[in-house]
C-alpha cells in the first residue's frame, strides 16, 4: 500500500468510531454568560469543524462537523465588561470584599461542578482540536490538580499574612488584594488548562474578568458556564465570543481593562497594548513566541537524546509553545544522530484521537498543512532535504513528521515558529554557533543541552541561564511540574506564571498601618476581635 494511503485509511467511517468517543449529537450554542446570567443569542454563529475528516460517499475527506457557538459583537463585549466594572466596584464589590476563606469555598464549589462535565469536555477536547484522548484527559486531570494546588498555595499565602508586624513604631498588615478587571484569552493548544493557569489565579485573587475562549477549543468551555454562573457572584465571571479583531481592541480603548492575561503570539499582545490609552495602569501576564532549541553536542547519549527530542518536538504534532523548534547537533554525530531519529519517528503510531498509544493526529488548525509544506519547500529550495521517509507527506489535516536538514540562516524554518510536525536540524562545529543563535533569537524561553561532559554542560549553563527562562539538562523542554516558574524573556513571554507566581501575577501587596499607641492598639484589637474587616484579620484557614 502506497504511505498516501495508509495516511488515507486512518480517516475512518464514522459508524466504525467507539461509541465512547463519539460526541452523542451536535453541540449548538446559543446562550453565552453575562452579569450572572446564560443571555440567549439569536445572531451570528461561528461553525466548528473537527480536524478529524470522514470520508464521504464519493471517498472525499471532509471535517466532521461538530457544532456552532456565537459571535458576538462589540455590543455585547462591553456588556460584559460593565458587568465585570459593576462586580468589581472599585474594589468595593461583592467578590473583591469578599474573605479569601469564602473565595476558596467558591472556588471548590466550582472545581465539584467542572469534575461533573468531565467526559464531555475531554471529548470536546479530543474531537475540537484532534488531541489524544489520553492527553485530552490528562489536561482535564491536570487542570483540577492545578485549581486544588492553587487552593493550596492561596491559603499558604494567607496563612502568612495573617501576623502583624512591628517596625520603627509602626504596626501593620500586609496581604495580597486584587487589581481590578482581567481580560483573559488562552490558546487553542492547550485550551481548557494554559487557559485555567490565568483565569483561575485571577478569580481566586479577588478580581472581576473577561473570558475569551481560543479560536479553536471554544464549545469545550461550553459545558462549564453553568458552573461559573453558580459558583461565583454575579459579574465576576463573563465570557465574550466572536472575531478577537473585532471585540478586543475596543475592550482595551476603554482603558478600563486592569489586566491583560493573553497566550498567543507577541504581534497580537502588542497590539492590544498600544490600544491602551493609560498603558501604565495595565499589567500583562503573557506567554508567547518561543523557539526552543535543542543542542546535542558530541559528548552526549544519542539515544537519550533522540527519546527527549522526539517526546519535545512531536507531543501534540509540536503543537506547543514550550516544544523543541530547532535542534543544533555537532557535525562529527551528525549522521548518526538522523538516523536514529528518523527511527524513533517511524516508530510513532499515526492515527485517530481515540486509537490507544497514537502519538501523531490530525492538525486542527484548516491552513496549517499548506504552511507546513511552504516551509519545508522553501528550506529545500534553500539546500535541504527532508531526511527522514515519507517526511512531510500530508493528506487532509494530517501531516507526517518531517526531519528537515541541513537547516540554515536563509529558511523560514531557521527562524519562524512552525508550531507543527517539522524538526529541523542544524550540523554545527563551534558551540559559539548556538549560542549566538540564542543571542540574535527574538525568543528566550528554554534550551535543552544534551551531553554527558559535566564541565561541558556546566560551561553551557552560565551563558544560557541569561538568555533562557529555563535550561533543560538531557531532557526536553517543558512546563511542569506547576510549582516551578514558567516564563521567558525578549518577546516569548510577560511576567511570571507558577501556581505561588501567578497568585502574585494577579494581585498586589496592600498593607494597613497605623502609629503604635494606646488609642491605635485599642481600635486595631476592636476590629480584630469582632472580625469586622476581612483584611484585618487574624483568623488562620486550615
Amino acid at each position: 500500500m502506497e504511505f498516501s494511503d495508509q495516511l488515507k485509511s486512518i480517516f475512518v467511517p464514522e459508524s466504525t468510531i467507539p461509541i465512547e468517543f463519539s460526541l452523542p449529537q451536535e453541540t449548538h450554542q446559543r446562550e453565552y454568560l453575562c452579569d450572572g446570567e446564560m443571555r440567549q443569542w439569536n445572531g451570528d454563529v461561528s461553525e466548528v469543524y473537527s480536524p478529524v475528516c470522514i470520508p464521504d460517499e464519493q471517498g472525499n475527506l471532509v471535517r466532521k462537523f461538530i457544532g456552532t457557538y456565537p459571535v458576538c459583537t462589540e455590543k455585547e463585549a462591553m456588556e460584559a465588561l460593565d458587568a465585570a466594572v459593576n462586580a468589581y466596584d472599585n474594589g468595593r464589590g461583592e467578590w473583591p470584599t469578599m474573605s479569601v476563606d469564602n473565595r476558596i469555598k467558591c472556588l471548590q464549589k466550582f472545581v465539584f461542578k467542572m469534575s461533573e462535565q468531565r467526559t464531555l469536555v475531554v471529548n470536546l477536547i479530543m474531537w475540537e482540536i484532534g488531541k489524544s484522548q489520553t492527553d485530552a484527559a490528562k489536561e482535564f486531570d491536570r487542570t483540577v490538580d492545578y485549581i486544588n494546588a492553587t487552593i493550596d498555595a492561596l491559603k499558604d499565602i494567607d496563612r502568612q499574612s495573617s501576623r502583624f508586624e512591628i517596625e520603627e513604631g509602626v504596626v501593620a498588615q500586609t496581604r495580597r488584594s486584587p487589581i481590578g478587571v482581567v481580560l483573559c484569552m488562552g490558546p487553542f493548544n492547550y485550551p481548557l488548562n494554559e487557559t485555567f493557569t490565568t483565569l483561575i489565579p485571577a478569580i481566586i485573587m479577588g478580581n472581576t474578568l473577561l473570558f475569551k475562549p481560543p479560536k479553536h477549543g471554544t464549545l469545550l468551555h461550553y459545558p462549564l458556564l453553568k458552573a461559573f454562573q453558580e459558583s461565583f457572584p454575579k459579574g465576576v465571571v463573563n465570557t465574550i465570543y466572536g472575531r478577537g479583531a473585532t471585540i478586543t481592541p475596543g475592550l482595551m480603548q476603554t482603558g478600563r481593562i486592569n489586566v491583560l492575561a493573553f497566550i498567543g503570539s507577541s504581534k497580537v499582545a502588542n497590539d492590544l497594548k498600544k490600544r491602551h490609552p493609560k498603558i501604565n495602569r495595565l499589567r500583562a501576564v503573557l506567554s508567547l513566541d518561543a523557539k526552543n532549541a535543542a543542542i546535542v553536542t558530541k559528548n552526549a547519549d544519542i539515544a537519550l537524546s533522540v527519546n527527549e527530542i522526539v517526546l519535545g518536538a512531536l507531543s501534540f504534532n509540536g503543537q506547543r509553545c514550550t516544544a523543541i523548534k530547532i535542534v543544533f547537533v555537532h557535525k562529527d554525530i551528525a549522521d548518526n544522530f538522523l538516523i536514529q531519529l528518523s527511527a524513533a519517528v517511524a516508530k510513532l503510531k499515526f492515527g485517530m484521537p481515540w486509537e490507544p498509544g497514537v502519538s501523531l493526529t490530525p492538525l486542527p488548525e484548516p491552513g496549517k498543512p499548506e504552511y507546513l509544506k511552504e516551509c519545508i519547500e522553501d528550506a529545500q529550495k534553500n539546500g535541504a532535504r527532508v531526511v527522514n521517509e515519507n517526511g512531510g507527506k500530508n493528506v487532509a489535516s494530517f501531516v507526517y513528521p518531517a526531519i528537515v536538514y541541513p537547516v540554515n540562516e536563509k529558511m523560514k524554518l531557521y527562524r519562524e515558529e512552525q508550531f507543527g510536525p517539522i524538526i529541523p536540524v542544524i550540523p554545527f562545529d563551534s558551540i559559539d554557533e548556538p549560542i549566538q543563535y540564542q543571542i540574535d533569537s527574538p525568543h528566550g524561553m528554554q534550551v535543552s543541552i544534551f551531553s554527558n561532559d559535566a564541565q561541558e554542560i556546566a560551561s553551557l549553563i552560565d551563558p544560557f541561564v541569561n538568555l533562557v527562562s529555563r535550561v533543560n539538562i538531557n531532557s526536553q523542554c517543558q512546563r511542569g511540574p506547576d510549582k516551578f516558574p514558567f516564563t521567558g524573556r525578549k518577546d516569548s513571554a510577560e511576567g511570571t506564571l507558577s501556581v505561588v507566581d501567578a497568585l502574585r501575577s494577579f494581585s498586589i501587596r496592600s498593607l494597613v498601618a497605623t502609629k503604635m499607641n494606646d488609642t491605635n492598639k485599642q481600635l486595631i484589637n476592636e476590629i480584630v476581635n469582632h472580625q469586622n474587616s476581612n483584611f484585618l484579620s487574624t483568623n488562620f484557614i486550615f
